[in-house]
């Protein structure tokens, strides 16, 4: 496919996730479409988030976010819906957190703001990846991808998701052909986020990784580009 037929595709990361996020995929998918990494890391607010994205991004494009990714995406429909020709939301939710996962949160915001940022540790890779890659290269990737995005973009992160809208009245409005997807073991936003996202969405598709956690595009990276060839190609 020739460089001006390939589709712009803006990939936007999760919470403390840099590029390397969706570099296996990306660069399995650059045959077909034009890549963008939009930095996620200098704005408080999924508001600030979107506008930045917006103000470098192409015309139109299609639009691919991981967790927090979705949220910023869901911002992105709101301010300018027209500019977005398909939609993927991999292992996020339109719905705000519940008490207990805002609790945790604020706790973890709390801590990092008097010093005490850890980052990515191995303790919390099992919410992130599926067991089996814990001590793995994936998860050393990940601990070291939290590291690179640091103490203030992750405060300027967590308190953009804390405050973020509640996005759940979007979804019967989106006209986007919408791929949903979710890894069948994901611990930190359970796949009933993801089945709540394909039965709101019009005509949305819905596809769940085997054997995977929070982060397909590092865990099955050839799985995930096939799953977004599929999107970004079809009709």
């Amino acid at each position: 496919m020739s460089s001006t037929s390939r589709i712009p595709l803006l990939l936007l990361p999760g919470l403390l996730c840099d590029a390397r996020l969706w570099r296996d995929p990306a660069q399995a998918l650059a045959d077909v479409a034009e890549l963008h990494h939009p930095d996620l890391t200098r704005d408080d607010s999924v508001a600030g988030m979107a506008a930045r994205v917006l103000a470098a991004a192409p015309p139109t494009f299609a639009l691919a976010g991981l967790s927090m990714g979705g949220y910023v995406a869901f911002e992105i429909l709101r301010q300018a819906p027209q500019r977005v020709l398909k939609l993927a939301l991999l292992d996020t939710s339109a719905r705000l957190d519940p008490p207990r996962r805002k609790a945790v949160r604020l706790a973890g915001l709390a801590l990092a703001e008097a010093g005490r940022f850890a980052g990515v540790t191995r303790k919390l890779l099992p919410q992130l990846v599926h067991e089996s890659r814990v001590d793995t290269e994936v998860g050393e990737d990940v601990m070291a991808m939290a590291q690179r995005v640091g103490l203030e973009a992750f405060l300027r992160q967590q308190r953009a998701i804390i405050d973020r809208p509640d996005s759940q009245p979007l979804l019967p409005t989106l006209t986007q052909p919408t791929l949903v997807a979710v890894g069948e073991d994901d611990r930190m936003t359970l796949p009933e986020e993801s089945r709540l996202l394909h039965e709101r969405i019009p005509n949305a598709r819905l596809h769940v990784f085997a054997r995977c956690g929070h982060l397909p595009p590092m865990e099955l990276p050839r799985d995930t580009a096939q799953v977004l060839r599929d999107w970004l190609l079809a009709a």
